[in-house]
């Protein structure tokens, strides 16, 4: 067994023996996924049947109510809805560029799809750390056919623009004769930022991605809303690409029962969130991105190596029980960053309790041989 596996097995062992969780959560086992599957109701129907029926039309139908389109479609990976969206616009418009984010997760997480698979071409209206701007839009300089908006945008911290920014930008890609495309795989955790309902979100955009596993808890999959026409084109090229699945009902069901459960208390996520958020940022040499983060996930950086902090992360779990905050990266010599995410664990937390095991957790940072 190698360092690595040795590594994995002591995080696994730790975590399903940890009692308290403020980022993260306890890893479910396969049973414990069937066990929450069987204890749903309305299971004595059939499957589906290459998604034509049972609980994948639910979800898709009860996904296009949400977000006020007309209906939706269930892709087995965000990766293939995003690439049939741009492929659709595109064809639209009858122009391949894509105007996105250079830290978006299409360019930095797909493999480039959407120039190898659909020969696209994307437009960086800007490489700052935020979201850009109408002006930037305009000074591209040359026709897009598609403007793609992450929201939240990750990989810089999980940025939100205000609503009037969004507003903006959208009008501002109609006007050059754009559509508009959310990639909306945390939609689900804008509503508080924006103070509006999902449906008034996605009516901005063409077309609306959204993931069934990030945040609802759901076990993969995710579904390309818009209207009639999109969304029969996006069945024709789900098959093309491989993924009309026979049956998806354990995706469906497991994200059916995400909807219920979990959707309605991502608004109490990000609010006490909001709580315990000042004492991260208060811990000796913490960094928020951003500094006042708009959902309950966000960026928290630290002066000291991310092994160290790894190390002491572990440490923490194994003498106590309690998982604080894991998976640092360097980012620079003594600098590392991790993802918070502050979900259902970490409503139990009061700013006091996060400010006390944090200082122990540095205390063994610090003193960790990593």
């Amino acid at each position: 067994m190698t360092d690595d596996q040795s590594e994995l097995r002591r995080r696994r062992a730790a975590r399903i023996s940890c009692k308290r969780f403020l980022s993260g959560d306890r890893a479910l086992t396969i049973r414990d996924r069937l066990t929450r599957l069987a204890a749903l109701d309305g299971l004595d129907v059939h499957p589906d049947f290459y998604g034509s029926d049972g609980p994948v039309r639910q979800l898709e139908e009860r996904t296009a109510a949400l977000l006020g389109k007309e209906d939706a479609v269930f892709f087995p990976t965000g990766t293939m809805a995003q690439q049939v969206a741009l492929r659709y616009h595109a064809e639209r418009t009858g122009s391949p560029a894509v105007a996105l984010h250079p830290l978006s997760h299409i360019e930095r997480h797909e493999r480039h799809a959407h120039t190898q698979l659909t020969g696209l071409r994307g437009l960086w209206p800007t490489t700052e750390r935020r979201q850009p701007t109408p002006a930037e839009l305009a000074a591209l300089g040359e026709p897009f056919g598609s403007l793609v908006v992450e929201l939240p945008l990750r990989d810089p911290g999980y940025l939100l623009p205000t609503w009037d920014e969004l507003a903006e930008l959208v009008a501002a890609a109609r006007e050059a004769g754009a559509r508009v495309h959310f990639d909306g795989a945390r939609l689900w955790n804008t509503t508080v930022h924006f103070g509006k309902q999902l449906d008034e979100i996605a009516a901005l955009a063409d077309s609306v991605y959204v993931s069934f596993y990030k945040d609802l808890g759901g076990m993969s999959g995710a579904a390309l809303a818009g209207d009639t026409a999109l969304t029969a084109y996006a069945r024709t090229w789900r098959h093309r690409y491989g993924g009309q699945l026979f049956q998806q009902w354990p995706a469906a069901l497991a994200a059916l029962q995400g909807l219920d459960t979990a959707l309605p208390r991502i608004p109490g996520y990000t609010r006490h969130a909001a709580t315990l958020i000042p004492a991260l940022a208060a811990l000796p040499g913490a960094r928020l991105y951003p500094e006042a983060p708009p959902t309950h996930e966000f960026q928290l950086w630290l002066p000291h190596p991310a092994g160290a902090l790894n190390a002491a992360h572990l440490a923490l779990a194994e003498q106590e029980g309690t998982w604080f905050v894991s998976h640092w990266e360097d980012a620079a010599p003594g600098l590392a960053m991790a993802e918070v995410s502050l979900t259902g664990p970490a409503q139990s937390w009061t700013a006091d309790e996060v400010t006390e095991v944090g200082l122990r957790f540095l205390e063994l940072a610090a003193s960790s041989p990593a």
